[in-house]
Formats: structure tokens, sequence, C-alpha cells
């Protein structure tokens, strides 16, 4: 079994990986560190901000403080 986590812009995808397994918080926080940040750029330019969901991987302390 294979997970997808991607990062997507109105130009297509920004970012992608695939792992094996499921995606956990450390997987997820390596992923916007190393593969979706890089593509980003400070507001108010394009790709400057970074919506996500509920998902609880996705509300970690340490996440929130590096995108901000």
């Amino acid at each position: 079994r294979y997970s997808l986590v991607a990062a997507l812009g109105i130009d297509g995808y920004a970012a992608a990986r695939v792992v094996p397994g499921s995606v956990d918080g450390e997987e997820f926080f390596d992923f916007v560190v190393s593969e979706v940040i890089p593509t980003m750029n400070p507001f108010p330019g394009d790709r400057s901000v970074l919506i996500m969901d509920n998902c609880a991987i996705h509300k970690s302390e340490a996440l929130r403080e590096v995108v901000e």
C-alpha cells in the first residue's frame, strides 16, 4: 500500500511525494518543509498562501511556526 501527498496550485502540482504505507505527521512535516515551502514566495506574491484542511497531521505547532 502507498500514499500520495501533494501540493496543488492553480498552475498544477507544486510538489508530490509517494510514501510506502500511511503519511504520518513527521512525513507530512518533512514534505512541507523540504518540497512545498521552497516553491513558495513571500506574501502577497504568487504562491504565497498555503491552505490545508483540518486533518490532524496538518495541525502541529512546529509546522505552523515553520510556515509562518
